[in-house]
């Protein structure tokens, strides 16, 4: 997984914004500034989170835009595949299919599984991570699986080890 210049500056921008809470405003000059973009870059991001629902805008000379709920409602997974599409491109498979329109493998496909449960893993653990957590400082949680080598071959196998293991270290450890 990757994380994009659009990803990031997108995460940063409604950082900025959750930590004036739902009820403050930021014009996109002020935005801008704070994260060091150019005021077009910013004014892109901007418009790419208002259309996915997580942002506000407010017209006028006292309008700017707000973020558009509670940062403890917004996990981490929502905001990047709004900024960046999906973890693992749907149309994998039919990329690399070689010169034919269907990979040979597509029927039985380790890598499509482990991709799949791959991108299970990083979706639960970004989707149980919010903007709030970031602003309160809230980094340090870990999925953590003590004296266990992590091997998902397909959902079922991803479901049973994350159901299993405890979300945080214990105390000690």
């Amino acid at each position: 997984m990757r994380i994009t210049a659009v990803e990031e500056y997108g995460l940063r921008c409604l950082l900025t914004l959750a930590g004036k809470g739902t009820s403050g405003q930021m014009s996109i000059s002020e935005i801008a500034e704070k994260e060091g973009l150019s005021i077009p870059y910013a004014s892109k991001l901007l418009g790419i989170l208002r259309r996915a629902g997580l942002v506000v805008a407010a017209r006028g000379r006292t309008g700017g835009f707000s973020i558009a709920r509670d940062p403890k409602e917004i996990g981490l997974y929502e905001i990047l595949t709004a900024l960046g599409g999906p973890l693992i491109d749907p149309n994998h498979c039919q990329k690399y299919s070689g010169q034919l329109d269907e990979c040979v493998h597509f029927a039985n496909c380790s890598v499509h599984d482990i991709l799949g449960g791959l991108a299970g893993f990083v979706q639960d653990f970004l989707s149980k991570t919010t903007l709030q957590d970031l602003l309160a400082g809230n980094t340090s949680r870990r999925l953590f699986i003590p004296e266990k080598d992590l091997v998902v071959l397909n959902k079922a196998a991803l479901s049973a080890e994350l159901t299993e293991a405890p979300t945080t270290p214990e105390p000690g450890a």
